[in-house]
């Protein structure tokens, strides 16, 4: 089960009002693939790779267009913890 922290969907709240001032389409278009993307971890929760600045096996991201999608694994969960520009500095705090 994939399960979003209220961070991480305050995040995509962002990605999506932030693309959406030049596309709605397209600021649609990002929100569904990233949920669909997340959904995959159901099936292949190690899809994506270790997080470099935390190196740790159960903390994971995919990367999709041009973010980050930063999430743990944990049992039979897979918690969304946050969705960063691939430019932004990762905040330790994840």
């Amino acid at each position: 089960m994939v399960v979003w922290t209220d961070s991480a969907t305050s995040d995509l709240r962002a990605v999506h009002d932030y693309i959406a001032k030049d596309s709605l389409y397209y600021a649609k278009k990002v929100v569904n693939d990233v949920r669909e993307r997340m959904e995959q971890l159901d099936t292949f929760p190690k899809i994506g790779r270790i997080v470099p600045e935390i190196n740790q096996e159960n903390i994971r991201e995919i990367s999709i267009y041009s973010y980050r999608i930063i999430y743990e694994i944990n049992d039979q969960v897979i918690i969304v913890l946050a969705i960063v520009h691939q430019r932004q500095v990762l905040n330790n705090e994840i």
